[in-house]
């Protein structure tokens, strides 16, 4: 069991308040960016904080799941989930399995809703356990 909590345990990073930062970045872990960023993101499995004094703008973010809290402009891709916080300025074409937007928001955009696939396969089980996995699949995209 401790060896599931270590493996579990993830890094966090942050890009300071006086931090500027043009490029392509990767990461895998926890990002927290307080200063700004201008470029591509490529973070797959990674999460995204985006902190209420931080600018943001990209070509293409692609990470796990983001939570937005400044000003951010460009093309987003969260795998697992999105969430737009109160006072963030956001001009962005969002794809995501998830999406939460608070009040007192200044979004522009649209948002394309990624349908998660079912880890079973129709053909290979019983319509009881299909029946079953689409329980848990609905739940799962609430």
């Amino acid at each position: 069991m401790a060896d599931k909590k270590i493996n579990e345990k993830r890094n966090v990073t942050v890009f300071g308040e006086e931090s500027e930062f043009e490029g392509v970045l990767k990461f895998r872990d926890n990002l927290i960016i307080e200063g700004k960023f201008k470029g591509t993101i490529n973070a797959q499995t990674g999460d995204l904080q985006i902190s209420k004094k931080s600018a943001c703008e990209f070509d293409l973010m692609e990470v796990n799941s983001i939570v937005i809290l400044g000003n951010v402009s460009g093309k987003l891709i969260a795998n697992e989930r999105a969430e737009i916080c109160s006072g963030s300025v956001v001009k962005s074409d969002i794809t995501t399995s998830r999406f939460r937007i608070a009040n007192n928001v200044d979004y522009s955009g649209q948002v394309t809703m990624l349908e998660k696939e079912l880890d079973v396969d129709l053909f290979e089980v019983a319509s009881e356990e299909y029946k079953q996995a689409m329980v848990i699949h609905s739940d799962v995209i609430k």
